[in-house]
């Protein structure tokens, strides 16, 4: 890849934050390429403010080692994306800065968090993204956008730089038009790094193939089942039978535990959440804090003013799930029903390769429609389980619903992400 950078500023959708025209850094897998980067992950020099007003001004003094890596393949970092608020929400309309439309319907929202990264490739701003998928927060957007979106088997891509909100779900992955390109992107950014612990010595070197013949496609009775669209069950029903024209066989299963996957999953993130933007505090990071007022009032003040309404909410639930007397009621049982959904995908891996389903229940919500919180949590109910899995999925887009897109999730064993990709792969090209 090389040649002049292709970037198209005009922003119609509040798709970034903030634009820059950093120069391509050499040569490499990426020269020449315009990608753009959500706006919690940190670069040097280049205000990152994860959609909050409390980390207005922020500016990072290095570069996230996802960044670094693009930069080190030629890459050229032309903005920060727009986002739900520390990438808590499903919609992008949580941004402290206003939310992001969806180009292919402007009344609707480009799903969340990453949903300015998504935007910014559907719309043709740019080629590639990166996004964080903490409970599907690259399928959702790819899905309702009409893009494709990869969260990687956890540990496989280094979450170094990314600021946190939920540190044992999220992951830093590659969005773009294709799945050659989300595979390229991925290429660049996996593999081992010593500033995270939790990063494991698994390079991706790979090139999409689009051999299925032989495989064997799980199809879960949840993911067709009360809440499910059934115009959007059609069209990935639809997909999966152009898989088993390709050569793959389906094999009907169950995960019983996906009952308990969005409660164990919220109470998880929560918790996480509340212990992790404790930090932001008016003396650390955010506004400062009024000095003339005690700690407690001034550390108050910091955080109901540049906080929105969503990360507060979560910050709170998060904080009770902890508080002494309640955490083994809430926090620890999750963390049971999170080693069950795992065992429920490790049962059904024995005997199926990959497992596929509907990304969303639902095409693009209208723009206020998920007002009530809980009815945006209910809406994450078939991505989440791969994260608490720490399984790789992957969203491509299979149709329409309604004239908006919808997506076909593939996910697959842990650290088979090679495999899921060929999968996205051969359906794309049989429907291109």
């Amino acid at each position: 890849m090389s040649g002049e950078i292709a970037f198209n500023p005009d922003d119609k959708y509040n798709a970034f934050l903030t634009t820059c025209r950093k120069a391509p850094h050499g040569t490499g897998k990426l020269a020449g390429v315009a990608v753009a980067v959500k706006d919690n992950i940190s670069t040097l020099n280049i205000e990152t403010t994860c959609a909050s007003k409390i980390l207005k001004g922020y500016i990072p003094p290095y570069d996230a080692h996802a960044v670094g890596l693009l930069k080190s393949e030629g890459a050229a970092i032309v903005g920060k994306t727009n986002m739900d608020e520390f990438g808590m929400g499903t919609t992008t309309e949580n941004s402290g800065f206003g939310p992001t439309l969806n180009p292919c319907d402007t009344t609707r929202v480009p799903g969340g968090s990453s949903g300015g990264s998504a935007a910014a490739v559907a719309a043709g701003m740019v080629r590639m993204a990166l996004g964080t998928d903490t409970g599907g927060s690259i399928r959702c957007p790819a899905a309702f956008c009409g893009i494709v979106g990869l969260k990687p088997s956890y540990g496989r891509v280094s979450r170094y730089g990314l600021i946190a909100y939920s540190n044992s779900l999220e992951q830093i992955g590659p969005m773009g038009k294709t799945v050659t390109d989300v595979s390229t992107l991925m290429g660049v950014i996996a593999g081992y790094d010593r500033h995270d612990t939790s990063s494991l010595n698994k390079p991706y070197n790979h090139t999409p193939k689009a051999d299925i013949k032989g495989l064997r496609i799980g199809i879960p009775q949840e993911y067709f089942g009360k809440g499910v669209d059934s115009q959007v069950a059609a069209v990935v029903k639809k997909a999966i039978g152009r898989l088993e024209e390709l050569g793959a066989t389906t094999v009907p299963c169950s995960i019983p535990s996906m009952e308990y996957a969005l409660a164990a999953y919220y109470v998880t993130c929560t918790c996480e959440a509340s212990s992790n933007l404790a930090r932001f505090d008016g003396v650390r990071y955010g506004p400062a804090a009024d000095t003339k007022k005690s700690w407690h009032d001034a550390y108050q003040e910091v955080r109901s003013a540049a906080f929105g309404p969503e990360v507060r909410r979560r910050i709170m639930l998060g904080t009770f799930a902890l508080s002494s007397g309640y955490y083994g009621k809430y926090y620890a049982k999750a963390q049971i029903a999170r080693e069950n959904i795992k065992a429920d995908f490790n049962r059904i891996f024995a005997d199926v390769d990959v497992i596929a389903g509907p990304t969303m229940p639902t095409i693009a919500f209208k723009l206020k429609e998920k007002s009530d919180p809980l009815s945006m949590y209910l809406a994450d109910i078939l991505t989440v389980p791969a994260n608490l899995a720490g399984i790789p999925a992957i969203s491509v887009p299979c149709g329409k619903s309604e004239g908006m897109p919808v997506g076909l999730q593939i996910m697959g064993r842990m650290f088979d992400d090679e495999r899921v990709v060929d999968v996205a792969y051969a359906y794309e090209q049989a429907v291109n």
